[in-house]
């Protein structure tokens, strides 16, 4: 009986200390908000693309807007002085499978989505915890959103589709993270 009594005894200093099983410990990846990265990769690639090149903002998100609106060079609707328009980086191909359904083609915005996909799914798993760390994490994917929206929202390079969907990447990591830890702390009051 002593020797079970010392063992449930270890087992909840350990745990206190948050060195066993269920401790809740706080370390830099499970506080860091993942769908950070998937922003700062973006971040990085629009900055380098556009502080290197001649053409600025364009070079990295290219001319769509004007092709669509008839002003490149050689449209009916371009003025004299046109300039051909191109495909910026985010929107370059990287490569192209021909599939039974026809060709698909992977390009740079479309290869950040699925990293962010990926984190978002990792976040996920780890919102199911409902210690401080969690709530850490929660606080920090929070103000990933708000420096997402603004960036979106103020800074013409980063609005594009691409970077709106990693703004909304993050509300659902936002409300889904605090929706799922709620469930598991009101299922461990339960128990």
């Amino acid at each position: 009986m002593a020797d079970t009594m010392g063992a449930g005894l270890a087992k909840g200093v350990a745990s206190g200390r948050g060195q066993g099983g269920g401790g809740d410990r706080l370390s830099l990846f499970t506080i860091f908000p993942k769908l950070l990265l998937a922003v700062i990769i973006y971040a990085l690639v629009a900055m380098g693309v556009a502080f290197t090149s001649s053409n600025g903002v364009d070079s990295f998100v290219g001319t769509l807007d004007k092709f669509q609106a008839g002003q490149c060079e050689g449209m009916a609707n371009a003025p004299a002085d046109a300039a051909p328009c191109y495909v910026g980086v985010l929107n370059s191909k990287l490569f192209s499978m021909d599939l039974p359904s026809g060709s698909w083609n992977l390009t740079t915005g479309d290869l950040i989505l699925i990293f962010a996909l990926v984190m978002l799914f990792m976040e996920m798993i780890k919102s199911a915890g409902s210690g401080t760390s969690s709530l850490i994490n929660h606080g920090l994917s929070m103000l990933t959103f708000l420096i997402s929206m603004v960036l979106f929202l103020m800074v013409p390079l980063f609005a594009t589709t691409t970077f709106f969907l990693l703004t909304m990447m993050s509300l659902v990591n936002v409300l889904g993270g605090f929706t799922i830890t709620a469930i598991a702390a009101r299922r461990d009051m339960r128990v």
